[in-house]
């Protein structure tokens, strides 16, 4: 068994692979596996990843999505922690090793991330990640280094290893025994949001996720689904809500769902006012599929067993205010 398995989650990305592959076997410990796990593709991925030997292929049947992809193809790789790692990202000399150390260093901490940085403008922090996640009280995620488009230039103002709320899917470590006992990645996500209702699990479990800034990661980002794309407008909000649902106690989630109600209305009025009729559509769409999802057998005992394992109520990380508040009422952007 491997200590580390790089896994690297492709769908038609042979573009990113021809691309990327080359720094990650170039920068990865000889120690460490590498895998791109196959949702399916139908371009010349496999055929991208011929050119590097050490890089093993494992296809799966269909697109699973991020989730589940992620989901089958781990439980056929045996390491002590799994990377998963974007198709679109560049890592640089001595990437990996400050990640694993700290595992080893830190039998508290679940999981962590890298600094993760703008592959196109390699002074920005990027959007997906940057310095490590954190979430509002009413379910908005953020970064240190990003609030909602605002993105800052890496000046070494988060330079020092920091107790995050999430850790971003693009480069993400963590303790293979923890990725499974907690379920792994929610299938019925798909895609968008799926690492930190996982990074949430851990924290109401009393696990502790970190951002350790000695290493550094490029990520281009929108890989799959361009920002502007309606679909990813839906994930987002539909995802967000089943994440608040299966995560927050009952005193909680009602008052919050409230609030999100007519934030989500709020949302989608502004974009139908912005003429972005489709993303209204799709945010409207996403309430509707969120309320039915919540009502099946298979979430009320998802929130059943998380409520069950908690043992941190309100993990580190949720911070007791609104961003969309402080964002765009106060001004504020950290």
């Amino acid at each position: 068994m491997s200590k580390t398995a790089v896994v690297i989650l492709n769908w038609n990305g042979a573009q990113y692979l021809n691309q990327f592959l080359l720094s990650v076997c170039q920068y990865t410990p000889d120690n460490a596996d590498i895998i791109v796990a196959d949702n399916g593709s139908t371009d010349a991925s496999q055929e991208a990843v011929k050119a590097f030997p050490r890089v093993k292929w494992l296809p799966l049947p269909e697109n699973y999505g991020f989730a589940e992809g992620y989901n089958r193809t781990l439980r056929e790789i045996a390491a002590d922690y799994y990377v998963l790692l974007n198709s679109d990202v560049e890592v640089t000399a001595g990437w990996l090793e400050p990640l694993t150390d700290f595992l080893d260093n830190h039998p508290e901490v679940a999981a962590c991330q890298p600094k993760i940085k703008s592959y196109h403008q390699k002074s920005s922090f990027e959007h997906a990640g940057a310095a490590g996640g954190m979430i509002d009280m009413l379910g908005y995620p953020y970064c240190r280094g990003r609030m909602f488009d605002k993105v800052e230039d890496d000046h070494g103002q988060y330079d020092q290893a920091a107790r995050i709320f999430w850790a971003s899917g693009a480069c993400l470590c963590i303790r293979s025994y923890l990725y499974h006992e907690t379920g792994g990645l929610d299938k019925d996500f798909f895609a968008h949001m799926e690492e930190i209702d996982l990074c949430w699990r851990l924290g109401c479990r009393g696990w502790s996720v970190f951002y350790v800034p000695e290493s550094t990661v490029f990520h281009i980002g929108g890989g799959s689904l361009p920002k502007e794309n309606p679909r990813k407008d839906y994930l987002n909000f539909r995802n967000n809500l089943l994440m608040l649902y299966k995560n927050l106690p009952a005193k909680q989630l009602q008052r919050v769902m409230i609030a999100r109600y007519w934030m989500d209305l709020a949302a989608a009025l502004q974009a139908l006012l912005s003429g972005k009729k489709a993303t209204a559509k799709a945010i409207m769409q996403a309430r509707k599929d969120y309320r039915n999802m919540k009502q099946t057998p298979d979430f009320i005992i998802k929130r059943q067993t998380n409520l069950q394992c908690m043992r941190v109520a309100w993990p580190f990380g949720i911070i007791k205010r609104s961003i969309v508040w402080d964002h765009y009422i106060r001004k504020m952007n950290h």
